[in-house]
């Protein structure tokens, strides 16, 4: 196993890890055919419905195809009938995949690539080839690419209807976070991460402050409170681990997951953390 700099994604099957299938069709925008992107397409998908799209971003030194293998979202895909497209971000001089989302995560080189638009062009080239619902257009991402789906929720909260950002904080700068509108984010953080701090550091924020951060872009009221429920989402840890809190939230959302325990890979329930998720993202479907 290679750690690399300090966000790598620390699972054995990370070093070496390939790179996301190529998209599957001829007829695609200059932008994807430079970097092609993994798809899972439901199984008898129905072209007369429109499906929900979910873009799940890799952490830092891992790939979309290994993220994906991770969570468990083609069974997802499957179970549920949802188009789950997985990018790679480039490659940094260490030749590991990144995505340049924050100032805390995790552009080393000082990298000019443009993300936002990359994964605008991989959202427009899914939709130009499967029927996709514009209000179910959701992001996951882990580590540094919770990062991202940090940055998506600030700088595309009119093409996002939610996003879930696992180990991974919004802008330490929350000027730099300027949304369009409302939008629903997830916040989920193992309170053991020793990789990405739930309780932040000099660099990041911490994840209380990063979903307060979006209550207050929200426009949401009161304080951050137990929404009542408990998740036993990863089963090397006792109980039901994980607990819920939100913030009232008249437009979008503000929602923090907290693993007790948990690291900065946990192995998650198959396909229990995937199930949740999507009815967590659902829930926030575009109005």
């Amino acid at each position: 196993m290679r750690r690399g700099s300090s966000l790598l994604l620390s699972m054995s099957l990370a070093c070496g890890a390939p790179a996301a299938a190529p998209a599957h069709a001829p007829g695609h925008s200059a932008a994807v055919l430079e970097r092609p992107y993994g798809l899972d397409v439901p199984a008898g998908l129905d072209r007369a419905t429109p499906a929900p799209l979910l873009v799940l971003l890799h952490g830092y030194g891992a790939s979309g195809l290994l993220e994906d293998q991770y969570f468990g979202f083609p069974q997802l895909a499957d179970d549920r009938g949802v188009l789950v497209a997985y990018p790679d971000g480039t490659v940094d001089s260490k030749g590991n995949r990144f995505w340049n989302a924050t100032d805390a995560c995790c552009n080393f080189d000082g990298s000019a690539v443009d993300d936002v638009a990359y994964l605008d062009a991989v959202v427009d080239d899914v939709e130009a080839h499967y029927p996709v619902d514009p209000a179910q257009v959701y992001v996951v991402g882990h580590s540094n690419g919770a990062f991202m789906a940090h940055r998506l929720a600030c700088d595309r909260a009119t093409r996002y209807a939610a996003v879930v950002a696992f180990a991974g904080d919004v802008w330490k700068d929350p000027a730099r976070c300027a949304p369009a509108g409302p939008i629903a984010v997830l916040q989920v953080h193992g309170d053991l991460d020793a990789v990405i701090p739930y309780a932040g550091n000099r660099t990041m924020p911490s994840a209380p402050e990063s979903i307060a951060t979006w209550a207050a872009k929200n426009a949401c009221t009161g304080m951050l409170a137990p929404t009542g429920q408990t998740f036993d989402l990863v089963p090397a840890l006792p109980g039901a681990e994980t607990s819920p809190a939100a913030y009232a939230c008249a437009h979008g959302a503000a929602e923090l997951w907290t693993i007790h325990g948990g690291t900065h890979v946990p192995f998650f329930k198959v396909p229990d953390w995937g199930n949740h998720v999507f009815d967590w993202l659902s829930a926030h479907r575009r109005r």
